[in-house]
């Protein structure tokens, strides 16, 4: 004769199973806890081997006082790029050249204009014009990308080429990128 009995309602062979599952799952919760804390464990004994606390107080103040130097070197690179971007936003740093034959009777486009500009578009413009009978150079003020003097169509363009050498700058960076898409 088989005894079948109930716990909650349940027959008592499925509960037997559900505790056993049960354990189960809290056995390998176990091990997974034990391999952490191994793992935990070894890090702290690496950490303090052959140290004593005193040591390690040590250890923790120098490279807290490094942190600090770091810090303190940080703040001086800001400030000392603070400071060289504002003599850079000064420097000609646009440059557009345009050569040419200035007269008919002459080769080899000896003449030329020469544009420098700053950050705001200012700075001048040199033109340089070669003759047989000799060399006469002019230079002219440019402000924020204009001259109170006429310019030449030379004079111009080279005034144009400075003011678009970021935009050409920007494009010989871009062209590998879109190689690189394509491919």
């Amino acid at each position: 004769m088989i005894l079948s009995t109930t716990v909650f309602g349940l027959n008592l062979e499925i509960v037997v199973i559900l505790l056993m599952v049960f354990i189960i799952i809290l056995f390998i919760g176990l091990l997974v806890t034990l391999n952490k804390l191994k793992k935990i464990t070894r890090k702290y004994y690496t950490l303090t081997s052959g140290k004593t606390a005193k040591d390690l107080e040590n250890i923790m103040l120098t490279r807290f006082d490094e942190m600090d130097k770091i810090k303190a070197l940080v703040k001086r690179f800001s400030r000392d790029h603070k400071t060289f971007k504002g003599h850079l936003d000064t420097c000609y740093n646009k440059m557009g050249l345009v050569k040419y034959d200035a007269f008919d009777n002459m080769a080899g486009e000896l003449s030329y204009s020469l544009a420098l500009l700053n950050a705001d578009n200012s700075g001048f413009v040199i033109t340089s014009m070669h003759s047989k009978q000799g060399c006469f150079s002019y230079a002219k003020e440019i402000i924020k990308g204009d001259s109170y003097l006429t310019l030449s169509s030379e004079e111009k363009e080279a005034i144009k080429k400075a003011l678009t050498v970021d935009e050409e700058i920007e494009k010989l960076v871009e062209e590998p990128n879109e190689v690189d898409a394509m491919t």
